[in-house]
């Protein structure tokens, strides 16, 4: 274990500073659940079904930026700030065209795309009018967690968790006037709570905008850098990034798979899932976090030539990752039924009881989500090899998880739960390939041009 002071403390001020961050941005997400759960179980369902096509988007715009941060995060070891806009500039490009290319889905089929992932017509219906609404954010919230993510490659996660805080106030205030009708504005239900969104969006972009003229001083990031770019750096990104995206890619559909899965079981599961996927994620925010924190750490210390503290550092995170998640999925089972009060008792019994289920599910599952994915997406991903996690998540999710669990649901006819735990528990048999991966010592690659060392 690494004993330096210095070390630790820098360590827990990102990965707090990061999980503040992913807090407040799945806070948002939670708030969209909570207040219309209180409005209609319905209501709920239905946009839950249209956030798996938000986490789809946000796999993918997560995937660009990586690619952004694992070179930036190189480059920045280096003390070679100058390409890091140019990769920024990439990263934007990529990013921008999937967000269009999600944006015409939505606008022009959301009923077909909504029945891939549930029977219920009421569902459909209110996920439709949703849809028609917030699939103008996608491009807005491309472009904001692309500049944010990327600005993490050099330390500054400041901005991350300022922009989230005032997005999450912005959407509270919006969802109460809106989704309820109070203070004189018209009910809208679902409309309200997509009208909501799409204002706090382009708060965000606003925010970023400001905070990159006259606050970032160390990449002076403008338009014209972003878009003028080397292209020649396309090539280098991409060779980083693909593996990232098709990870990332392949993990937003997979979830949409998962949610047509359990959608097809019935709207008291749908809503259960909802409420189970909402509180993990607002719960694990350390553990994704710390995953973030240790990439930069370990993409810097190799770029800065120093692999040889990379034993002690990787140890270190591992003992880190295993606590927190001893801990995380403590708090997950002890707060399962003060978390539930907040829906207001609009929940069915059915509906109720399957969300305690299911959120003790992801309490135990949420231990080697901690340690795989932190050292995977991380450390892993962080020392430049980005392809070995899309090579294990294409086996184990299209080759084990979704085959077995369609079985579980519409053959042998299982209980909800158990449907459940086969979806998540990968989670858990994925620490033993990732920690033989993580101790063969060959995910170490310097990803920067040697050129410019």
């Amino acid at each position: 274990m690494i004993r330096d002071k210095a070390f630790y403390k820098t360590f827990f001020i990102l990965t707090l500073s990061l999980a503040l961050q992913n807090l407040l941005t799945f806070s948002v997400n939670m708030m969209d659940t909570i207040m219309l759960g209180r409005y209609s179980q319905v209501a709920m369902s239905g946009v839950s079904l249209c956030n798996q096509v938000q986490f789809l988007l946000q796999m993918l715009v997560q995937g660009a930026g990586e690619g952004a941060v694992v070179l930036g995060a190189q480059y920045w070891g280096k003390g070679k700030l100058e390409p890091i806009p140019h990769i920024i500039g990439c990263a934007l490009r990529f990013g921008g065209a999937m967000a269009a290319i999600l944006f015409g889905v939505v606008l022009f089929a959301p009923e077909q795309l909504l029945r891939l992932l549930s029977n219920d017509g009421a569902v459909i219906a209110e996920g439709v009018a949703y849809f028609q609404i917030i699939c103008f954010s996608y491009l807005i919230f491309t472009i904001t967690n692309i500049l944010v993510a990327s600005l993490r490659s050099i330390g500054v996660v400041k901005i991350g968790y300022i922009i989230s805080f005032s997005t999450l106030c912005i959407n509270v205030c919006c969802n109460y006037l809106l989704i309820y009708g109070k203070f004189g504005f018209p009910e809208l239900g679902v409309r309200g709570a997509a009208i909501a969104t799409l204002i706090s969006r382009c708060a965000e972009l606003v925010i970023v905008v400001w905070f990159l003229k006259y606050r970032e001083t160390t990449l002076r990031l403008n338009w014209r850098k972003l878009v003028f770019i080397d292209t020649s750096y396309i090539r280098d990104y991409f060779r980083v990034s693909f593996p990232v995206l098709i990870n990332q890619a392949q993990w937003g559909v997979a979830q949409m798979v998962q949610t047509g899965i359990l959608g097809h079981l019935g709207g008291d599961v749908t809503a259960a899932n909802a409420i189970a996927v909402q509180v993990y994620q607002v719960l694990s925010v350390v553990a994704y976090g710390a995953a973030s924190a240790s990439g930069i750490f370990t993409g810097k210390t190799i770029g800065a030539g120093r692999q040889d503290e990379l034993k002690r550092q990787v140890y270190t995170f591992e003992v880190l990752f295993s606590v927190i998640g001893i801990i995380t999925g403590l708090v997950i089972f002890l707060l399962r039924r003060p978390i539930l009060t907040l829906f207001g008792g609009t929940l069915t019994p059915a509906a109720y009881a399957l969300s305690l289920q299911f959120i003790v599910v992801m309490a135990i599952t949420t231990v080697g989500t901690s340690y795989q994915m932190a050292c995977d997406n991380g450390i892993i991903r962080g020392g430049g090899d980005t392809s070995f996690s899309a090579k294990m998540n294409l086996i184990s999710m299209w080759l084990i998880i979704v085959p077995l669990s369609a079985l579980a649901a519409f053959r042998w006819n299982w209980a909800p739960v158990v449907v459940f735990f086969l979806l998540k528990w990968d989670q858990l048999y994925k620490i033993v390939p990732v920690a033989i991966r993580l101790h063969s010592w060959k995910w170490i690659r310097v990803v920067t041009r040697s050129d410019e060392a």
